[in-house]
């Protein structure tokens, strides 16, 4: 009879044992996953990727198909494509012709938050003269790419 009191009382223990354990680890919540820090982005510095000419563009500002030798009743696009961050940019667009004459200057102030083209045109109503062109674009002042061209005769 004692083996069978003590078989009960450590049944009973036991048993108790095991309802705390099972009660605590019901009680304690897992803690929350972890979870990554958000990415912050990184700010790409501003700079110009190309300049492409043509007689036309499309609605994205983008010359339609890149040409070098123009007629003389052409309007001539440049297509600045750029990438990266800035809060203000000043692109500016100046037109020579043979050299050192001056045809055109014009600029826009963009305020870029990535990939973007911005466009500069130049037009004549009664006709280019036949030569060699260059068109230099310059970000705040600074020169960042350049094309030349030619009208034919």
């Amino acid at each position: 009879m004692q083996h069978s009191k003590r078989f009960g009382r450590t049944l009973a223990l036991g048993l108790g044992l095991v309802l705390a354990l099972v009660s605590g680890c019901q009680r304690s919540e897992a803690p929350p996953p972890a979870t990554a820090p958000a990415e912050i982005p990184v700010p790409v510095p501003f700079a110009v990727k190309g300049v492409s000419l043509g007689s036309s563009i499309g609605a994205d500002k983008r010359v339609a198909s890149p040409i070098s030798v123009f007629a003389k009743s052409d309007t001539i696009y440049a297509s600045v494509a750029t990438e990266g961050t800035s809060p203000s940019v000043t692109l500016a667009a100046r037109w020579t012709y043979q050299g050192d004459q001056l045809v055109s200057e014009s600029s826009q102030t963009i305020a870029p938050t990535g990939p973007a083209v911005t466009e500069f045109h130049i037009a004549k109503p009664d006709g280019w003269p036949a030569g060699s062109y260059r068109v230099e674009i310059s970000a705040n002042g600074a020169v960042a790419g350049s094309q030349e061209f030619s009208v034919a005769e």
